[in-house]
Parts: C-alpha cells; sequence; structure tokens
C-alpha cells in the first residue's frame, strides 16, 4: 500500500514492456490488459483499549495482557472481538486421514476453545507437518472449535522464543478482500485466535491431568503426540481494532507459447516484491540512522533473477508452453498476493501446470547446490535437478525442516490449488551454511538486508542461469508437471489429477 511499492511495481511492469512481454493484469473497461492486478486490502490495526485474555479456573481469573503473557490476534471481520468458552487440550490440534492422525477423537470441541501445541510431531516429513502446522484453524473448525491457543513446545521455542514473538504483537493485520466485500479468513468460524507464554499456559493447565513441562517432554520423544484431555477452565478472549481499506498490485507479464497444443498450458516463474518498509526509531539511536528495510536479498534478488530470466527468454524463439511472469505484493504479510492470484488467475486456472517460485537466495557465496522445497513431491523435481546437472550443481533436501519453510514462500498458495510447485534457494554446500546462519542472524529482516552486504555477483548469475534452465525445462517438456502417485500434497489438493510413478 505504500507509493514505494507502487513505484517498484511500475518499474519491474516498465521492464516486462521493454522485454516485448504481453501485460496480463486487470482488463480495463474495453477490455485491455494492463500489467497490474490491483487487489483490495483491509489492514486491520490494533486499537489502544485493552486486549488480552482471562483465564478462569477454581480458584478464580486470572488475566494476561496482550503483547506480554499472551498475543491476541485481532480479527479481520469483528472490530469488537469478545469470545467466552470452556477450554479443550487437543494435542497437536491435527486430524488427517491422510497421515493417520486424529487428534479430536472422542473429545468434544463444539463451541468451545482448543489448546494446541504448536509444530507437528517430531519426526513427521517437515513439509507434510507445515502444511499440517498451517492448517490447524481450519481443522479446529471442522469439529466445530470457535477459537484456538497455541502453546510453544520445547522445539518451537527453540525456533521462534516468546521475546521474538511479541516484537510484532502490535503489527497490523492484512487480508485480501473478496468479492462479497468481506476480508479473506482462512476459518471464519474459528473467531478467537491467541497464543500464550508459558506463565498463561500454566493458568490455562490448572488441574489437568498432565503439566505443561510434562507435556512438552512427551512431545518431545520421536513421534511422541501428547493426548487431549477436557480442561477444567475456560477463557475469555478480547480485543478491539479498526479496519481500512489499501490497495497494492501484483505484475503479471506473459510470454506466450508456440506450440498450438501446449501454449494454453502456463508455467509460472513467481517472486515478491515486497518487504518490510521502515523500522520506528529506536531510543537514543542516532540522528540519521538506517531504518529502511531494504530488502535487497529478501526479496529484491528473486526478483532481478525473475527479470533476467524473463529477458533471455524474450530473446529466444518461444517455448512450447507459456510462461507467465507473477511479481506479486504481500508476501511479507502472509503470502497475500500469491494467494489472490492463485484464487483470482489472470488465465484459466486449469492452465497452470507448474510453479517455481524464487525466495531470498543468499548469494554471498559460490553456491555448488540448491534447495528446492517441494521437488519430492512431483516431477519437478527430476526436471530441475535435470536442468541444473550441467551447471554442476546438485539439489539438496531441506536443511532447516524446523523452520517450516515449505509453508512460508509464496508457492505453497499454488499447491493448495493443485499446482505443482517448487520454491528454490541456494543450498548449504561449498559455505552456504555459515552464509545462511550469518544473514540470517545479523541481516533477515534488518536494514542492513542491502547493497553493502558482500555480494557474490557471480552466484547471482549462476543462480539466473539456473533458473532460466529450469523455466525452459518446464516450458519445452513433453509432458506438464504431475504429482507423483500416493503423494501427501497431490492427493490432498489435486486428487483427481494424473499422478505420475514414483521413481
Amino acid at each position: 500500500g505504500s507509493r514505494g511499492h507502487e513505484i517498484a511495481a511500475r518499474f519491474v511492469a516498465q521492464r516486462f514492456a521493454a522485454l516485448g512481454l504481453q501485460p496480463l493484469g486487470d482488463a480495463g473497461p474495453d477490455g485491455t490488459r494492463g500489467w497490474l492486478q490491483r487487489i483490495t486490502f483491509q489492514k486491520t490495526s490494533y486499537t489502544k483499549d485493552p486486549a488480552g485474555l482471562e483465564i478462569i479456573g477454581a480458584k478464580g481469573k486470572l488475566a494476561f495482557e496482550h503483547g506480554k503473557q499472551v498475543l491476541v490476534s485481532a480479527s479481520a471481520n469483528d472490530r469488537a472481538l469478545d469470545v467466552s468458552a470452556p477450554l479443550v487440550f487437543v494435542g497437536y490440534g491435527i486430524d488427517d486421514a491422510r497421515v493417520g492422525i486424529n487428534d479430536y477423537a472422542k473429545l468434544d470441541v463444539k463451541g468451545k476453545i482448543v489448546v494446541v501445541l504448536s509444530g507437528f510431531p517430531t519426526g513427521m516429513p517437515s513439509e507434510v507437518g507445515a502444511n499440517l502446522s498451517a492448517t490447524k484453524a481450519q481443522m479446529a473448525e471442522r469439529h466445530g472449535a470457535i477459537g484456538v491457543i497455541t502453546l510453544g513446545t520445547n522445539a518451537s521455542l527453540k525456533v521462534r522464543p516468546w521475546e521474538r514473538s511479541v516484537r510484532t504483537a502490535f503489527n497490523p493485520r492484512y487480508a485480501w478482500v473478496g468479492p462479497d466485500g468481506r476480508a479473506n479468513e482462512a476459518a471464519p468460524g474459528v473467531r478467537l485466535a491467541a497464543a500464550v507464554n508459558d506463565e498463561a499456559a500454566t493458568a490455562l493447565l490448572a488441574g489437568a491431568p498432565r503439566s505443561l513441562v510434562q507435556i512438552r517432554a512427551e512431545a518431545d520423544k520421536p513421534g511422541g503426540r501428547p493426548k487431549g484431555f477436557p480442561l477444567k477452565t475456560s477463557a475469555r478472549g478480547f480485543v478491539n481494532s479498526t479496519a481500512e481499506r489499501i490497495t497494492s498490485p501484483n505484475v503479471v507479464a506473459l510470454l506466450p507459447g508456440s506450440d498450438p497444443t501446449l501454449k494454453g498450458e502456463h508455467i509460472v516463474l513467481s517472486a515478491h516484491l515486497d518487504h518490510l518498509g521502515t523500522a520506528a526509531p529506536k531510543p537514543g539511536e542516532a540522528a540519521g540512522a538506517d531504518r529502511i528495510y531494504n530488502g535487497a536479498m529478501d526479496n529484491a534478488a528473486g526478483v532481478a533473477t525473475t527479470l533476467a530470466v524473463a529477458r533471455a527468454m524474450a530473446n529466444e524463439p518461444a517455448p512450447r508452453r507459456s510462461v507467465l511472469f507473477v511479481v506479486t505484493t504481500g508476501e511479507e504479510r502472509g503470502l497475500l498476493g500469491a494467494d489472490y492470484f492463485a484464487n483470482h488467475p489472470t488465465v484459466p486456472a486449469a492452465g497452470i501446470v507448474g510453479n517455481v517460485d524464487l525466495d531470498m537466495p543468499v548469494l554471498l557465496y559460490p553456491f555448488t547446490d540448491l534447495v528446492a522445497f517441494g521437488a519430492d513431491h512431483s516431477t519437478l523435481g527430476p526436471i530441475v535437478a535435470a536442468a541444473v546437472k550441467p551447471m554442476q550443481v546438485g539439489l539438496s533436501p531441506d536443511p532447516m525442516p524446523a523452520e517450516t519453510l515449505f509453508v512460508r514462500s509464496d508457492h505453497y498458495r499454488f499447491v493448495r490449488k493443485g499446482v505443482p510447485a517448487v520454491f528454490l534457494a541456494t543450498g548449504f554446500a561449498n559455505g552456504g551454511e555459515k552464509a545462511f546462519g550469518t544473514f540470517l542472524a545479523k541481516d533477515y529482516h534488518q536494514p542492513t538486508d542491502d547493497l553493502n552486504l558482500a555480494w557474490n555477483w557471480r552466484a547471482g548469475a549462476r543462480f539466473a542461469e539456473a533458473n532460466y534452465r529450469i523455466t525452459v525445462g518446464l516450458a519445452n517438456g513433453d509432458k506438464a508437471p504431475q504429482w507423483y502417485a500416493g503423494d501427501y500434497f497431490g492427493e490432498t489438493f489435486a486428487p483427481n489429477a494424473t499422478k505420475a510413478p514414483r521413481p
């Protein structure tokens, strides 16, 4: 919604125009397409009114404040949220027949608030677990729950300590607005969403058959799945908010395919354009201190790579399939631009057959491997591997499964629409682990993510070449990418699609 993002979007559109690509954003009154897909967002902000949780048990009522002991999400469609209900602990809060888990079995949660552990059982495949973690509200809604309160596990708190979570307690929330004029909600029946620290968690579990320490200890065990039980407490969650509407665009460009039969199939190469804006002044900060979140690596590097691939492909004979270059908004606010495009594509949805997403390649070292998150689920994996093999670049598995990166970039929105997709990042080999660790510790989501980093421009060129080879390979292949038979994501999100045998 900022002027800066509008300028950046128009810059990207101008580059696509200069390359001779076709605009495939919104249609004007005369039917002519523009470069921008304009999205209306609702920006929901906290008021100065008190917000928090009250926990009522045998010993009376305890109050916990939002931004300190608890985090209570502002509601997209309820300006004065006030929800009270009994509590039920439901373990990890997972109900999915494909993984053989139903944490709601024999528990009555209708009209109640469920208390869930963050994350997923130790030892579960990280990408499946990441998807389950991201959809717990929908599972709770299916069972009739009206609220979800999350408790951290030892593992999740190691990755994201409570002190880090509360830093963004009062940040505005964003959601795209649908044709009905309402802000989109993944689980509208779940009215209350909250997280709690140890003090509040102990109060929730007062009088319970198992303590917080015991539950976490069981969760630490390989495959450990603490069983659920009704709690002897109830909770009231409350928060007031204000809402305003803003707009922000995706940029969409088309390179038409040349094959009369295949040009109706589209490969999407995506990267997000947005970042975090500017930081608030800190106490004692020097005048003129850099407070701009430049986002050079995250994700100007991905957008630059997309433009480089578009330039290379535009200067060659057209590929057999069409290629869509989609530069998205709102990734940092919850993959919102990609989610909107996936739900409102500017080509027929059935014609989107594969997605490659570029997000924060760490271009600080001479990488020799790539991580293609999602590659094991479809024939995209072998296609990607074959495309980069001539460069002596290999593919490596997810090196940071605890970070659940599979659900934290734009490709995930295409996966949920049944489209085989991968998210490409530089790997941990040949100095990558140290480079990633240093970047995440010092520069990730900081003003220092800028051109003063020790950029390895040859690595940038190689990353662009790798993605060029991958995109061309997908666009010219005899077959579109297919999910593997029996794969969790293919069976969950594209049950009727033709599947490929797993090699």
